[in-house]
């Protein structure tokens, strides 16, 4: 265990603030755990990608520092919850936007 004196910012942050904590218990408890273990769960799947697809995933991974599988599961989640952008639709979207309001101040 750590001392006092070990303790990095985040650490001593949360010692700090350990009397706002409040213990949680039955019904509430069991819902935050269902949760945690459906986000735990995983399965594999096996999937047909082309060469080049699968290089580009790889570089792209690579600059972002994290697995290419990580990446695929990430881009998969991201587009099944709605979060996933195209980058193309956003400046359009702003570049409307943007006429929209030159035609109103003019």
């Amino acid at each position: 265990m750590k001392r006092k004196s070990e303790l990095d910012a985040y650490e001593s942050g949360i010692e700090s603030r350990i009397h706002r904590y409040v213990p949680v218990t039955g019904m509430k408890r069991r819902k935050i755990e269902a949760v945690l273990e459906a986000t735990r769960k995983t399965k594999n799947i096996n999937i047909r990608i082309t060469e080049s697809d699968l290089s580009s995933l790889k570089r792209n991974a690579e600059e972002e520092g994290i697995p290419y599988q990580t990446l695929i599961s990430s881009v998969l989640h991201k587009y099944l919850s709605g979060r996933l952008v195209d980058e193309r639709h956003v400046r359009k979207s702003i570049e409307l936007l943007s006429r929209r309001e030159k035609m109103k101040a003019g």
